[in-house]
């Protein structure tokens, strides 16, 4: 959009001077939404990353994050730069938590401090994270200003479509499943029931969108209520509607995106591999072309 390719009443309310009309650039703009129960351990547990992915009938990925309170150094000052930078950290975390539009210098510290406030054994255990595949929402991606240091203003629309609702109601009905079953029995406290787990999931402060506290919580309303991003989203410059087969931008010459934007469907799982053979696999393409020129 800054180059000039974009929706023109846009581009001009932002001062960018137009060079093609193209409506359909930054639409289409999908995200994986991504959900987690965090299960509290009574033991230490193995750290570990994702290692093995389940794949739901439904379509939800479901994938496990744990450690021994997360690999949180023994020094107590270690320890609270843990607390503010690890994998859930709202400053940084992987899988960091707090929406765009409201990720300001303080919505930031006010959420490392809500993190630093946690008793130690609080990061003892593990997540279990639920992902949708080929989400049917979709959202758009517009300009804040022309400044090209500024963030665009990004919204996925996350469940707008039941469909989408659903099937992340299925994904954290087979979480409770697992929770519940003998396998877990000894990484759960006994007297902690799934409903108070999922609670406390709930209120963990890895996400500060507004919570809709009751007595009555449903699987619909955790999933609105705790949704994330786990950075795996796509299109904005979909191939057919801003760029052709071979991911030349439609309205001008020698200019070609080639990245996740282009994606009408995403992966189930990181696309970060698609995306590097694409780049690979049009680069050859590229410099045959030339050099049969």
């Amino acid at each position: 959009m800054l180059s000039g390719v974009g929706p023109q009443a846009h581009l001009e309310a932002h001062g960018v001077q137009v060079l093609v009309d193209q409506p359909m650039v930054g639409q289409g703009v999908a995200d994986n939404p991504m959900n987690s129960v965090f299960i509290p351990s009574p033991v230490p547990v193995t750290l570990s990353l994702v290692q093995v992915v389940g794949i739901t009938r439904s379509g939800s990925f479901i994938e496990g994050v744990s450690g021994s309170e997360f690999g949180i150094p023994v020094s107590e000052g270690a320890r609270r730069l843990a607390r503010s930078f690890g994998l859930f950290s709202p400053q940084t975390g992987q899988l960091g938590t707090l929406p765009p539009k409201q990720r300001t210098p303080e919505a930031l510290e006010r959420a490392a401090e809500a993190m630093r406030r946690l008793d130690r054994r609080a990061f003892r255990g593990g997540f279990i994270l639920e992902k949708i595949l080929g989400p049917v929402s979709s959202g758009h991606v517009e300009l804040r200003s022309a400044d090209p240091r500024a963030n665009p203003a990004v919204t996925f629309n996350y469940f707008q479509e039941s469909e989408d609702l659903q099937r992340c109601v299925r994904g954290i009905q087979t979480i409770e499943r697992v929770i519940q079953s003998r396998a877990f029995a000894n990484f759960t406290y006994a007297n902690a029931s799934t409903e108070s787990i999922f609670t406390d999931s709930a209120n963990f402060p890895v996400n500060l969108l507004p919570r809709h506290v009751n007595d009555s919580r449903t699987p619909e309303q955790y999933c609105r209520d705790t949704v994330m991003t786990i950075w795996h989203y796509h299109g904005g410059c979909q191939v057919g509607a801003v760029v052709d087969d071979d991911y030349r931008v439609f309205g001008v010459q020698r200019l070609r995106v080639i990245d996740s934007s282009t994606f009408k469907y995403s992966p189930g799982t990181n696309p970060q591999a698609t995306v590097m053979m694409l780049g690979r696999y049009m680069g050859v393409k590229i410099q045959a072309e030339r050099w049969r020129k």
